[in-house]
């Protein structure tokens, strides 16, 4: 039986288990929509979620200044990198498409930039919210196909990599 923990993976260099009790000790409050109040060892944090890739379980948290890039990893996950499987989110997709209707209020990629997965690419207004769209691949950005102030359609390609 698999056991319902979990591995999170901070700015692609912190990993550390969580399993569903840990889960629950953590003493968070939503203030409002994507924002939270947390309290660890005594210290009191305002979080806000600013991003976010269900599919590719990625997050992006804003704490004070500070983004941090997060992405979870269920057992079943690395149970299938075990068998040297691929998920299906890790495929080599060269299409960055817009995963919602919204306007693009800032572009940080631009075409022969070198990017990293995870990397922000473009900040994508929808629904009165800002959500980071991120590489899916290490690679290097071919062409972009919209930019700052632009409204997109979901499914609008947005950037290529190669």
């Amino acid at each position: 039986m698999i056991s319902s923990s979990f591995t999170v993976r901070v700015n692609e260099q912190s990993d550390f288990t969580l399993d569903s009790k840990n889960a629950d000790q953590f003493d968070c409050e939503v203030l409002e929509d994507k924002k939270y109040h947390i309290l660890s060892d005594s210290n009191s944090y305002r979080a806000e979620l600013i991003g976010e890739d269900f599919g590719e379980k990625s997050y992006a948290i804003q704490i004070g200044s500070n983004v941090y890039q997060v992405k979870i990893e269920t057992d079943l996950d690395q149970m299938i990198r075990s068998m040297g499987y691929k998920l299906s989110s890790e495929s080599a997709a060269n299409d960055v498409k817009a995963p919602m209707p919204g306007i693009i209020l800032e572009m940080k990629a631009q075409p022969g930039d070198k990017v990293k997965k995870g990397d922000t690419l473009l900040i994508l207004e929808a629904m009165k919210m800002e959500n980071a769209i991120l590489s899916p691949k290490d690679g290097v950005i071919k062409s972009v196909w919209s930019g700052k102030g632009d409204t997109v359609d979901k499914n609008k390609l947005l950037i290529e990599l190669e």
